[in-house]
């Protein structure tokens, strides 16, 4: 029996079983290595992405922790803000005082982002106690403010002269940017 093929469908065939050995190569030399190298960076991939989700939960806590503060401490932060005006704090603390003089103040040192001032005051009140209302006033100021001692008294006539020395606490404003929350 003689099988009878015409030459179209045996240029079929051969070009058939050259596209099948064309891909059979292609699949053992291209596919299956680029697939293990796949299984392998997907991996990777996921090991990242449990890195990365562990530090996003950590940069969440610690930014959560931080607009905590920022918001408890609302008031010092804008105290360390606010510049020291002589004039705003006679018209503040007069009350307190019967007179009140303020040498003026100095740039004593800078810290890093602080600026330092010095203002030494005398005054005259008519009793410690009053004095020491002007401290808790002084304690909840729109300033940080720090109080050196000692502190004089002297009695004269019917008051009593205080003198003292404060060191006011100032830090240049630094461009507050926000972070950005990376997804």
């Amino acid at each position: 029996m003689k099988f009878k093929i015409s030459r179209q469908h045996l240029y079929l065939l051969f070009l058939s079983l050259f596209f099948f050995i064309v891909v059979i190569f292609f699949a053992f030399f291209a596919l299956i290595p680029e697939g293990k190298n796949y299984r392998a960076n997907k991996l990777a991939l996921r090991v990242e992405k449990i890195q990365k989700q562990k530090y996003q939960n950590f940069y969440d806590e610690v930014y959560k922790k931080l607009k905590q503060l920022q918001s408890d401490n609302r008031r010092i932060i804008v105290a360390f803000d606010t510049k020291f005006s002589v004039k705003k704090f006679k018209k503040n603390y007069q009350s307190y005082f019967h007179t009140l003089s303020i040498k003026p103040y100095k740039k004593v040192k800078k810290y890093n982002d602080f600026t330092l001032y010095e203002v030494n005051a005398t005054s005259h009140i008519s009793t410690p106690k009053t004095f020491y209302k002007f401290l808790d006033a002084l304690n909840k100021s729109d300033w940080i403010v720090e109080v050196n001692f000692p502190i004089e008294f002297k009695k004269e006539d019917e008051y009593i002269r205080s003198s003292f020395t404060m060191k006011v606490y100032h830090r240049k404003r630094v461009k507050e940017t926000t972070p950005l929350k990376q997804n």
